[in-house]
């Protein structure tokens, strides 16, 4: 009876409470074990929502598997807001670092169709467009832009 568990949880803070320990409970898996493996892995996305895959075997071994929140959330998080700008291209409610957008692209890199550092930094740009975020001052669309003139090479690379 082998199966599968997919929840979110907060990063670091999960519980043997719901929405995991309703799932769990029948399950011949040592809750409390799931619970701490899964705060060990997700503890660098302290609060955050984090997708959580756990897979367990008839014998009570599981293996978990952490996803990454969404870039929204991310950005957020590093950015220090709550919500976006109702009008994003000339309301902005946060500004980033270059340095926070390179923070973001690694910790979503796996998530994204990127094939470089730079084009990942580029995806999270596109997602402070539509929060109402800009960089170092700029408007994302500017910044964008600046990327692809290779002003920031050195920032972005791998």
């Amino acid at each position: 009876m082998a199966g599968t568990i997919e929840v979110l949880v907060p990063g670091g803070q999960a519980n043997p409470g719901p929405p995991l320990g309703p799932e769990l409970g029948p399950t011949p898996v040592n809750v409390q074990d799931v619970v701490s493996q899964i705060n060990e892995q997700t503890a660098a996305f302290d609060g955050m929502e984090v997708p959580v895959t756990v897979e367990y075997e008839d014998d009570g071994s599981f293996t978990v598997e952490v996803g990454v929140p969404p870039t929204a959330a991310l950005v957020k998080d590093e950015a220090g807001f709550d919500t976006g700008s109702g009008t994003p291209q000339s309301e902005f409610v946060a500004d980033l670092t270059v340095d926070q957008v390179r923070k973001i692209a690694e910790q979503k890199r796996s998530d994204l169709l990127s094939y470089d550092l730079k084009n990942a930094a580029k995806e999270v740009v596109g997602t402070c467009t539509s929060l109402g975020v800009t960089i170092e001052g700029n408007d994302p669309r500017e910044f964008k832009e600046r990327i692809d003139a290779g002003d920031y090479d050195d920032v972005l690379a791998e």
